[in-house]
């Protein structure tokens, strides 16, 4: 198979292999780019150089307090530079990173802490409080807690944990990188949104990342010195990758706390954005901005969004506004994008709201996959037709090593040597990918998802509730919202506003329903919820 007739000597050596490690782009940032600015937040710059100083810092520090290779390091951070030093910093003393969205619930945090076995987080001020409500729920050992104050926004320390910059203060300028013996080598461990229980652990390998910062800048028609505004979150797929991404291309990551119309085009008129990534509500943000907030640029601003399928007039009106808008797809499971709806100029003399409507859909593989395509039930290609219905399966190099502690998820995911998404969609004839529905009816809010079951699980608790539907309400600001259907018991009674303060007591605040109507449900002959009346019905609220 593919070798010579004699191949002796033609072995593998340090000279000519070296395992892929997005940790290998900022060594050679620091070199190469060592006086170009890396991260801009604020008033705060770092060069390339110094922005390896700290990273080197963070990771002898780490050593110091006893975490050593393969050991979890967890952060409840926004996206602040403490975040991106994670990024690399964990990575460089050979630990794996856990970054955990700061939207959860204190319960689902204790429980990441657990499942992930985190021997140290490194906590915002703003979500320490949170932080120590879930350590105190924990089961096993409490992770060591650095504290991390953002001077910039305003958010003091609180005192009683250790500071991160007195504790980037004992780490080693000299200290030497751990880099990966074997490119499989986990590098970062994320939780899914969980769409039914527990979310599960989706762990990253260090190839998979480094191909991902390879596939990203050609799809993106990156060239060098690119700015990226940091929209999103560092805790989706790690951004993205977009910051193991960044040194590659020598460029600046303009950090972004708090995401509003305002901080986007300050930034781009400020700091010469040129890229940003973020789900649909980013854009009816920049749609529906007021005047005041709006500053004039002369560039194309490049942006993938993603998350959820964006509506066609919000992507008719924000290109009108100097964005250029990709469509992009992927999942917890693929390092976040890995497919792409590449624009093809024979569609540029069709009208404006076929084009968004092309715009819209899902697209393509990133040049880093195998191959991305829509199978039926028995793993057939579906007839690309636009009319046949079947799942999103996938293969390639940016696909997850597998569910942590789960095997048995992991080689459901993996059957038939493609990895399922549960995404239905259909294919058009040349192939691109079009998402018809969520297999497991999804609610994607503000790029956030919600499981509808998670939802009904928190309202049948109730003692006023005999059953309750779940389905997503389309909405202009989040894209959609929860809306519950609610069945009474018999001599009941509740209110709207009864049962949204009934779910907050249990739910993370973005999950809890926007809006509940009272009625019977409309169910089958044998009783299962018809929840496709229900959206139809929640679609005209």
């Amino acid at each position: 198979m593919g070798w010579m007739a004699d191949e002796t000597g033609l072995d593998k050596d340090p000279a000519n292999y070296v395992p892929l490690t997005p940790l290998s782009h900022l060594n050679r940032a620091a070199r190469v780019f060592g006086d170009r600015t890396a991260l801009i937040y604020g008033d705060i710059s770092f060069t390339y150089r110094h922005y390896h100083d700290r990273v080197t810092r963070l990771a002898s520090a780490l050593e110091k307090v006893g975490i050593s290779p393969g050991d979890v390091v967890a952060t409840v951070l926004p996206n602040i530079p403490a975040q991106s030093e994670a990024a690399f910093g964990v990575p460089a003393c050979g630990a794996v990173l856990n970054t955990i969205n700061t939207r959860l619930d204190v319960d689902t945090i204790a429980y990441i802490f657990d499942h992930g076995g985190a021997k140290l987080v490194l906590a915002d001020s703003q979500f320490l409080p949170m932080v120590m409500q879930a350590i105190d729920l924990m089961e096993g050992p409490a992770p060591i807690v650095v504290e991390v104050p953002d001077m910039v926004a305003g958010v003091k320390g609180i005192g009683e944990q250790i500071d991160y910059e007195d504790f980037l203060a004992t780490g080693d300028p000299g200290f030497k990188w751990i880099m990966p013996k074997d490119e499989w080598e986990s590098l970062a461990l994320n939780y899914t949104s969980g769409t039914t229980g527990r979310p599960k652990g989706v762990v990253y390998h260090h190839r998979g990342a480094y191909l991902m910062t390879m596939g990203t800048p050609i799809s993106w028609r990156m060239t060098l010195h690119p700015v990226l505004l940091q929209i999103v979150p560092l805790f989706h797929c790690n951004g993205w990758n977009h910051t193991w991404m960044m040194p590659a291309l020598g460029g600046t990551v303009v950090c972004c706390r708090d995401v509003t119309a305002k901080a986007i085009y300050d930034a781009i008129a400020d700091q010469g954005v040129t890229h940003f990534g973020g789900a649909p509500i980013v854009l009816n943000l920049l749609v529906n901005a007021a005047d005041k907030d709006r500053r004039a640029f002369d560039r194309t601003i490049e942006v993938f969004t993603a998350g959820a399928p964006p509506a066609a007039a919000t992507l008719a009106a924000v290109g009108k506004l100097g964005f250029n808008v990709t469509q992009v797809y992927g999942l917890t499971e693929t390092y976040g994008h890995v497919t792409e709806c590449i624009w093809n100029a024979d569609w540029d003399t069709l009208p404006e709201d076929e084009q968004a409507a092309i715009k819209a859909r899902q697209g393509v593989a990133f040049p880093m996959m195998e191959d991305i395509t829509v199978k039926d039930d028995q793993m057939a290609q579906v007839t690309m037709d636009a009319a046949h219905q079947g799942e999103i399966v996938m293969r390639g190099n940016s696909v997850m090593k597998g569910y942590y502690k789960n095997p048995k998820a992991t080689a459901e995911a993996f059957k038939g040597g493609y990895f399922h998404s549960e995404d239905l969609a259909l294919q058009h004839p040349d192939g691109y990918i079009q998402i018809s529905d969520r297999a497991k009816d999804i609610i994607i809010s503000g790029g956030e998802n919600i499981s509808s079951v998670e939802v009904e699980g928190a309202l049948m608790h109730h003692p006023a509730v005999n059953l309750c539907a779940v389905v997503a309400k389309p909405d202009e600001k989040w894209g959609e919202v929860p809306c519950a259907f609610i069945e009474l018991k018999d001599g009941q009674s509740a209110d709207a506003a009864d049962m949204i303060a009934f779910a907050r007591t249990k739910l993370a605040g973005f999950k809890c329903p926007k809006a509940v109507v009272f009625q019977e449900l409309p169910k089958t002959s044998t009783g299962k919820i018809q929840k496709f009346e229900l959206r139809l019905q929640a679609k005209t609220l």
